[in-house]
């Protein structure tokens, strides 16, 4: 990756009774997120990326430009960051447009930019309520929003949605993948809930106790089985498919992924489009003969990478889909019973049984 590029941080010190070593770099493109328990300093890596505190001990540099080093130290207020907190801190006594527009360029409210974001996030219907009136979820939509139209170079989202419940957070993650897909904007994104990470992220950054304990491509890290997160009982890995395909008698779509195929039942989609699907290791059993006569639509072929043992009593197994085990990988989760009676190992050509595909929503 060349400078111009990358997100470069490093920052090292302490803070009271707890200590920060963290170093990474992660392309300046798409959705990063750091993830890890409750305390374990993402939130403190990201107020020192926003100039919003200072370690003597730190380096950040966004794209080729240097925001902290020996030599300096830039100020928050000229970063040009977009900053979205776990509470939405709207002001009460604006009406939503003028919250949006706070610390936007001015202009902003006749601009493209401007029906672009609102657009984007749902909210035309909002601009002239009362934040009082709003949802938790209309909230955070319109902080994302006064956030975009402070025109950044990159957008800082700490846990957003942590404070939502599990029903306003499926409402407004679609708002977040859409942000995704339509915005070349890099995003830096807190989260402890995997969830949201399996649906939202391109890089990860994992951390615990202060530290980086691996930083890479969301499959690389999530489904390293020498890494924690391949061997927890929520294990997936998410894969950007293309729609090939729509048959429109039984609303299944084809959605191909480097090395297979999926039917994934679906509203029509056009062809060429692109969606993200999470599979989870608990939903991925193998055979190795291929099945006859079953429910399951989506058998693949594959080739075993590693198994490596996750507790007691099961297995983790990292697969690569394809005959020649070229394409994308999965993880299945196993019990060592049937790891045994297969006799699966490293190089074992199998059958992929997917028996669960969560599609997210477009």
């Amino acid at each position: 990756m060349t400078a111009a590029k990358i997100i470069d941080v490093a920052f090292r010190g302490t803070l009271g009774q707890f200590a920060l070593d963290a170093a990474f770099t992660v392309p300046a493109t798409g959705i990063t997120a750091l993830f890890g328990p409750s305390g374990c300093g993402k939130t403190t890596v990201l107020r020192c990326i926003a100039g919003l505190h200072r370690f003597d001990d730190g380096f950040c540099a966004i794209g080729g430009d240097i925001w902290q080093d020996r030599g300096g130290f830039l100020p928050a207020h000229k970063r040009p960051v977009g900053y979205v907190f776990q509470e939405a801190s709207l002001f009460p006594h604006l009406s939503v447009r003028r919250n949006l527009l706070f610390g936007a360029p001015r202009g902003a409210a006749t601009g493209r930019e401007f029906d672009e974001a609102i657009d984007l996030l749902g909210i035309a219907g909002l601009l002239d309520r009362s934040p009082r009136n709003l949802s938790g979820g209309e909230r955070q939509r319109v902080a994302v929003g006064r956030a975009l139209l402070s025109k950044p170079e990159l957008l800082l989202m700490d846990e957003p949605l942590s404070a939502l419940d599990r029903q306003t957070k499926d409402e407004i993650l679609p708002f977040l993948e859409r942000l995704h897909a339509s915005l070349s904007l890099p995003v830096i994104y807190v989260s402890h809930d995997i969830a949201e990470v399996e649906r939202l992220a391109d890089n990860l950054v994992l951390m615990q106790a202060g530290r980086i304990v691996a930083s890479g491509s969301f499959n690389d890290v999530s489904g390293n089985p020498a890494l924690p997160l391949a061997l927890t009982k929520e294990a997936a890995v998410s894969l950007d498919a293309v729609v090939k395909g729509y048959d429109a008698k039984y609303g299944l779509a084809t959605l191909e992924v480097d090395g297979g195929r999926f039917m994934v039942p679906m509203p029509p989609a056009t062809a060429g489009s692109r969606r993200r699907l999470t599979i989870a290791a608990s939903n991925v059993s193998l055979a190795r003969e291929p099945p006859h006569a079953t429910t399951i639509l989506n058998i693949l072929p594959a080739v075993i990478l590693s198994a490596t043992p996750a507790g007691e009593y099961e297995t983790v197994v990292v697969l690569a889909l394809g005959p020649d085990g070229a394409g994308s990988r999965l993880l299945a989760r196993i019990t060592r019973r049937s790891c045994d009676d297969l006799g699966l190992a490293q190089g074992t050509r199998v059958h992929a049984q997917i028996k669960g595909v969560a599609l997210a929503p477009a």
